[in-house]
């Protein structure tokens, strides 16, 4: 899914202008991106956890030579799915069964 998909679910489920859709996804992932920067977390409620890991320098190898090399220290983006994701993504798919989604099989916020 692109961030042009969820626009268009928007423009239909909503029932906002595609001008509009595309600005609320905008200003979501503007807020999102803007809170990461801080090094804060991101919660979303029945989807997960966004969190910026800091990761300490460390001794590597490069694979085609062997030669060890220092990796500087960074910092990491990692997503921790919650347990409601999860079950969705785990459960068993069955002709009548739906989704808690609706039985769309999209997810849009």
């Amino acid at each position: 899914m692109t961030k042009a998909d969820i626009v268009e679910q928007i423009y239909e489920q909503v029932g906002f202008s595609k001008k509009e859709s595309a600005e609320l996804v905008e200003k979501v992932f503007e807020a999102i991106k803007a809170t990461l920067a801080e090094g804060e977390k991101v919660k979303i409620s029945g989807f997960g956890n966004f969190v910026v890991r800091r990761k300490n320098s460390r001794k590597g190898r490069n694979p085609q030579t062997g030669q060890e090399i220092l990796l500087e220290a960074r910092k990491v983006l990692t997503f921790k799915p919650s347990l409601v994701l999860k079950n969705l993504l785990n459960e068993e798919k069955t002709p009548t069964s739906e989704s808690s989604l609706g039985g769309t099989g999209h997810f849009v916020g």
